[in-house]
């Protein structure tokens, strides 16, 4: 369920939310034909055709069936015009019997939305065509908006994109592009992304309410071990001056990154990030922030030596760029041999991280911050069990008993955080268990007003550590798993 996205970037978002005027609607239907007028009682047969001919303000409503894709330009739904502020061009599948887009022989997209502008985009399925034999199973990518001049004020809303062989969304250049309760699922190269902007690359993104899971799971009809990527995201952007927001997300079971952006002004609020093959949230620009996020399970159930990170935050731009990570839960697992989180592994330009009210817990390695960064860490839980090393920053190492003297910085602790039911390679529960050392441990400075669950915090006598408030005398379950994942 969409939830209320606070005032980083509301006001943008609110302006231009379409308004319209007169509409003509036209309509596509299985059973009609190219030479009818295109209206409910004789519909067209083609929504590639059909699109072609929308003007500002029109709708196009496509009914319910399969349509079968396959011929470059005649299939493709394409525009020859644009929207405007006042008059946006919409096309949207049928109420309560939502229309499939069916690709086969290789067509590069269902959609191609290049450099235009005031579009909505509502109610569809895009997949390969399961009839198809051979290499005629093969479809690209769901939607492509693509570079210069570049697209702007593009909604995307209730789209179900899954089993195609390279993105659910390739897009490069755009100004405004809303994906709004979308589920992305199998697609071999990744869900949200694309190649380096040519014209500014990817500028006011809101991702909320989706879903981004098993990128890299499927190719070309097979399992996706014959992929030629072997690092699908389930979101990956590269870099631009932003802002994006993501919110009320979840990215899970990805063969490679969860989230990983190089665009500047990323936030990251109430989503979770689990269980994926490679990082789980990755940031590379200043003024980027996790908040009220889960990200646990990484590397998937795979153990061994890793160099796959919970967390990671690089920087190769100048100026000390600024990351802060506020009520975050980053849960690992010992049997991955590897850091929870990683900061400027590799040294190079300075940065700035403020770390408050976060826990991050069972990592073979401690959590590790180069010398080129400062740290600043208020009021965390940190637990690297078997090991009295915790944090390695600023240079030098601390232990289990500095933190707690406060050398690393105030109310910063070292304990078994004790979630309800924490998990690698499957779901998990991480609320906190009741006596959790996390409760009641936070500080209200620059802390979020409600949780992960949107309760509001604090429930106690102060703010919890961690994605989730305690939520005192509520029952809480046994915990089953070993203490080893605690």
């Amino acid at each position: 369920m969409m939830k209320k996205i606070g005032a980083f970037g509301l006001v943008f978002w609110l302006a231009i939310l379409p308004g319209r005027g007169d509409t003509a609607t036209y309509y596509v239907s299985p059973g009609g034909s190219n030479s009818n007028p295109g209206t409910l009682s004789q519909p067209w047969a083609s929504p590639g055709f059909a699109a072609k001919r929308l003007g500002a303000g029109d709708t196009l409503i496509i009914l319910g069936g399969t349509y079968v894709l396959s011929q470059y330009w005649e299939d493709m739904i394409t525009l020859e015009n644009n929207g405007t502020a006042s008059a946006w061009i919409v096309i949207k599948g049928e109420a309560g019997n939502r229309p499939v887009l069916a690709g086969r022989n290789n067509l590069l997209a269902a959609v191609d939305l290049s450099g235009r502008s005031y579009v909505r985009l509502e109610n569809l399925e895009i997949t390969h065509d399961p009839g198809a034999a051979g290499p005629g199973i093969y479809f690209r990518d769901g939607i492509d908006i693509g570079g210069a001049p570049p697209a702007g004020h593009i909604i995307l809303k209730d789209l179900y994109i899954h089993h195609i062989d390279q993105m659910a969304l390739n897009v490069q250049d755009v100004d405004d592009l809303q994906v709004l309760n979308c589920r992305f699922e199998y697609c071999g190269f990744g869900g949200i992304g694309g190649p380096a902007g040519a014209a500014g690359g990817i500028r006011h993104l809101l991702v909320q309410g989706c879903r981004l899971a098993y990128m890299g799971h499927y190719y070309q009809g097979g399992d996706g071990s014959g992929r030629p990527y072997d690092r699908p995201d389930g979101l990956g952007l590269e870099p631009s001056a932003g802002p994006v927001v993501i919110v009320d997300t979840v990215s899970e079971h990805n063969y490679g990154d969860g989230l990983d952006s190089k665009a500047a002004n990323t936030y990251i609020r109430n989503s979770i990030v689990a269980n994926n093959s490679c990082d789980g949230i990755k940031l590379w620009a200043d003024g980027s922030k996790v908040e009220n996020c889960l990200v646990y399970g990484t590397g998937d159930g795979v153990g061994g030596s890793s160099p796959w990170a919970g967390i990671v935050i690089e920087t190769v731009n100048p100026g000390n760029p600024l990351f802060e990570m506020v009520n975050v839960t980053v849960h690992d697992n010992p049997a991955r041999q590897a850091y929870p989180m990683y900061v400027q592994y590799g040294g190079g330009q300075p940065l700035t991280l403020v770390l408050r009210n976060t826990i991050i817990a069972n990592g073979s390695g401690p959590v590790y911050c180069g010398p080129t960064v400062n740290l600043t860490a208020q009021n965390n839980l940190f637990y690297r069990p078997g090991d009295p090393v915790q944090v390695e920053a600023h240079g030098t190492t601390y232990t289990a008993a500095q933190l707690a003297a406060g050398v690393l910085g105030p109310g910063n602790i070292s304990a078994a955080p004790r979630f309800l039911q924490p998990a690698w390679g499957a779901p998990g529960d991480y609320h906190l268990a009741a006596g959790s050392p996390g409760i009641d441990q936070g500080t209200a400075s620059g802390a979020p007003r409600v949780d992960l669950d949107y309760r509001k915090r604090p429930q106690g006598k102060t703010f919890d550590m961690g994605a989730y408030e305690f939520e005192t005398g509520k029952s809480t379950p046994t915990i089953t798993l070993p203490l080893l994942l605690d």
